[in-house]
């Protein structure tokens, strides 16, 4: 157990999840306390202002949320702890920020006369946009999130999300073919295990499983690489904005 080790920074940060999910509760307290800093600035993240952890509601989902993520986190799934953590505390944030906005329209409606002026400046901010745009803000804000992270993963390919219109296929049978491609390195553990680790594909190991060319293969290797990267992070909502990906 961690506890033992003389010194916790010297542990990797996975290895020190791993314990906690092993029952070690005294490295989920070094982890919970050592990490306030990027929960708060995950969570400001979102918010586009100051959060002060003392005071802000927000800050409490984003430390409970990075609780949950110790807990839930898996690195089968190729991505590295922090990388899931921001994503969970993304997500709980803007659920938050979500039920209470609504919390806010249904109070607001059973109110009286006398209490209508506490809730002027929330029935403002409502009254600014329809339910449906309010949800696609929040999706959007899920999106964005997701496509930052996509691309810090990206630089460890030497690739970037801006780069992605240039190296797709330009015909759609080439495309699918290159998808087709990334689902099978992402789905053989072996291949999986390689791309992860070498951030590049073994594209003479490949060649025989698939109905796609050496050469097919190299030249459409960078996107290859970007929809592997998109299967194996947990970027749900960019799945579905890049369609087909999981088709």
């Amino acid at each position: 157990m961690l506890q033992r080790l003389k010194s916790r920074k010297d542990v990797p940060l996975e290895e020190q999840v791993r314990a906690v999910q092993h029952g070690d509760e005294d490295a989920r307290h070094h982890l919970l306390s050592s990490y306030q800093p990027f929960i708060a600035t995950s969570v400001s993240k979102v918010c586009k202002r100051y959060i002060d952890p003392e005071r802000d509601d927000e800050f409490s989902v984003g430390f409970m949320a990075f609780n949950e993520a110790i807990d839930s986190y898996s690195e089968e799934k190729g991505s590295s702890f922090l990388t899931f953590a921001r994503l969970v505390i993304t997500r709980k944030v803007i659920d938050y920020i979500r039920k209470e906005s609504i919390d806010v329209t249904t109070v607001s409606l059973d109110q009286s006369d006398d209490e209508e002026e506490q809730t002027n400046a929330a029935d403002w901010r409502l009254s600014q946009v329809s339910k449906d745009a309010f949800e696609e803000e929040q999706v959007a804000w899920y999106r964005q999130m997701e496509i930052e992270e996509y691309n810090r993963k990206l630089e460890d390919y030497k690739l970037s999300f801006s780069e992605l219109v240039s190296v797709s296929p330009k015909h759609q049978d080439a495309k699918e073919s290159a998808k087709e491609v990334a689902r099978f390195v992402y789905e053989n553990k072996e291949f999986r295990e390689y791309v992860l680790t070498k951030k590049r594909l073994p594209i003479k190991k490949i060649e025989p499983h698939v109905n796609v060319s050496k050469k097919t293969i190299e030249r459409n290797r960078k996107y290859i690489l970007a929809v592997f990267v998109l299967l194996v992070e947990d970027f749900t909502y960019l799945k579905e904005y890049v369609q087909g990906v999981n088709e």
